[in-house]
Formats: structure tokens, C-alpha cells, sequence
């Protein structure tokens, strides 16, 4: 692997989280396309996105930036998961593993943000 970020535990399970919401999402009605299906994996998509394009700073400054940005994204996956409960898109058990997975990796993130000091 070639790029920082290939090697950032944070980002290789924000990319298979990423694709775990993709898979999730299938199965939503087609109503929500535009609407909460899009919400979710734009917020999920972001979450990598920000990592990525953070770990090829130059600065810890703006890599902290850019991961504040990554956490905002990981939790707004969370608050679409209580939507999608509450529509009853994904049952009980789902929403719990989904959201300790996010859990997980938001975690992770405000750790590699603390351990980046102050600048």
C-alpha cells in the first residue's frame, strides 16, 4: 500500500463500514432513494473520504480537521440508523450492530485526534 491512509486502521473499517451500509441499504424502499438511503451513504461515503483526504496533509492541524469532519459524518450515520429503526427499514438486532460498529470507529477516531496533539 502506497498512500498513509491504506495503512490507518480508522480508515480500512470506515471503508468496510461504508460498504456494510451500502449493503444495508438495498433492502430500503424505493421511496427513500433520494431521501434516507442517500443521507446514509453519503454520511458513511464521507466518513472515508474525510480520512483519506486528511492523511495526505502535511500538518497534524489539518489532519485533526479533517477527521472532526470524519467523526460529524460517523455520527450522522448514527442518527440515520435511528431513523431507519424507527421506519422499521432494520430490526432491533441490526441497529445495535451497526451502531457498535460506529461506535467502534468513532472511538478510534477522537483517539487518533488526541494522540495528534495541539499544533
Amino acid at each position: 500500500m502506497s498512500f498513509k491512509f491504506e495503512n490507518l486502521k480508522i480508515w480500512q473499517l470506515a471503508l468496510e463500514l461504508s460498504g456494510e451500509v451500502s449493503d444495508m441499504v438495498k433492502g430500503f424502499p424505493k421511496d427513500e432513494l433520494f431521501i434516507l438511503t442517500s443521507q446514509i451513504k453519503r454520511a458513511a461515503d464521507s466518513v472515508v473520504l474525510n480520512i483519506t483526504e486528511g492523511s495526505t496533509l502535511h500538518s497534524n492541524t489539518e489532519f485533526k480537521r479533517f477527521l472532526v469532519i470524519a467523526n460529524r459524518s460517523a455520527l450522522e450515520v448514527i442518527g440515520c440508523f435511528y431513523l431507519v429503526k424507527q421506519r422499521k427499514f432494520i430490526d432491533e438486532t441490526l441497529f445495535k450492530e451497526m451502531y457498535g460498529k460506529y461506535e467502534k470507529l468513532i472511538a478510534m477516531i477522537q483517539a487518533l485526534i488526541k494522540s495528534l496533539g495541539n499544533e
